[in-house]
């Protein structure tokens, strides 16, 4: 899978006060993408419009078109950043209809402000790039508010922690993410299935699971945060070595089925584990907004975290129809029934349920 960049174009609102400060943003940004293009990211940033009459300074009105012009700066970043492919608008050239219309229906906000760079890298999984110019872009993750308007006009609300670099110190630090989103093109569910072990080694999936990706469509509103929700469970099994299970592992927010819930709905939530025994899934985490399509038919999508000899956690992701219909906020589901105590390599099974 190709893994491009997007530059947040937040960084580049409040123009330095001198050349020199400009010329050390410029060159921060040349080095984090250069080391980003060296561990296997594609040499694109997508950009809102063509930076070359972008501002960096308010001396002597230099930008960016200016910088490339400028003897004083190294002749090899200026070629750098030309040989860059620089498509703008942000999705001028994305092929996918599905992504395009879902984006007129989202907002994205950081801290105060719209951000549509920083949305853009949410929604097609691309690496958010800043510019060094303010304190809030120094972080390697950053907080995204997701707005959506629901089927009633209501405005739904989630918060997204989006990988971003603004220094080259900020790539070693995501190699892991970087290798693990290069691995493997993945256009729909089968692409989930036939990759399991080299995308989620941490994962099992229950073989009912087959089936049902294979439903799960090129396009499908679903297939971005069942991802992303997948890659955070693995993330998280993948360091986790030994203590109890902790929801404060996750970004995404943890919680329990509420016991009106589980007695409604648990031979839904109960499922055959690997092991043939089957187990009621009792925690969730909630989707993006959006997630959670209005036709009756479309399926859940479970897992569960095990041990091979002891019940551990166990998952599900989605919704179920009748619960779909009551609440436009998509979920990931997932119980815990263990023992809180220290264990070591526990992998998950994740069944796909209708």
């Amino acid at each position: 899978m190709d893994l491009e960049m997007v530059l947040n174009e937040l960084s580049l609102r409040s123009p330095a006060h001198n050349v020199q400060t400009a010329r050390q943003w410029m060159s921060g940004f040349i080095s984090t993408v250069q080391k980003a293009t060296k561990h296997g990211v594609k040499k694109v940033v997508r950009t809102e419009y063509n930076l070359r009459s972008t501002l960096l300074s308010y001396e002597n009105g230099y930008t960016v078109g200016r910088w490339l012009k400028d003897d004083e700066v190294d002749q090899v970043a200026r070629n750098f950043f030309l040989g860059l492919v620089t498509p703008e608008p942000f999705l001028s050239d994305i092929i996918d209809e599905e992504i395009k219309s879902k984006f007129d229906s989202f907002q994205f906000w950081h801290q105060e402000d719209e951000a549509k760079g920083l949305g853009v890298a949410f929604m097609i999984e691309a690496l958010a790039v800043s510019f060094k110019s303010e304190e809030r872009w120094y972080p390697s993750r950053l907080e995204l508010k997701v707005n959506q308007l629901d089927d009633n006009g209501e405005i739904i609300s989630t918060y997204e922690e989006l990988v971003h670099a603004s220094h080259e110190d900020h790539i070693q630090e995501h190699i892991g993410w970087i290798q693990q989103h290069s691995r493997a093109e993945i256009h729909d569910g089968l692409d989930i299935w036939n990759h399991k072990e080299e995308l989620f080694p941490n994962l099992q999936f229950c073989e009912s699971v087959g089936e049902q990706m294979a439903n799960l469509l090129h396009g499908d509103i679903r297939l971005q945060p069942i991802v992303k929700r997948l890659y955070e469970l693995e993330n998280y099994c993948s360091s986790w070595h030994e203590g109890p299970f902790d929801v404060n592992g996750f970004f995404s927010k943890v919680s329990l089925e509420s016991g009106v819930t589980l007695r409604r709905y648990g031979p839904e939530r109960t499922f055959v584990c690997p092991d043939g025994i089957g187990r009621l899934f009792k925690w969730h985490v909630r989707l993006t907004p959006g997630a959670c399509p209005t036709s009756p038919e479309i399926d859940w999508v479970f897992f569960s975290v095990w041990r091979v000899k002891v019940t551990s956690m166990g998952c599900i992701l989605g919704r179920s129809p009748s619960s779909c219909s009551t609440n436009q906020s998509t979920s990931i589901a997932f119980w815990l029934n263990m023992p809180m105590t220290s264990t070591k390599g526990w992998p998950s099974i994740i069944p796909f349920a209708p």
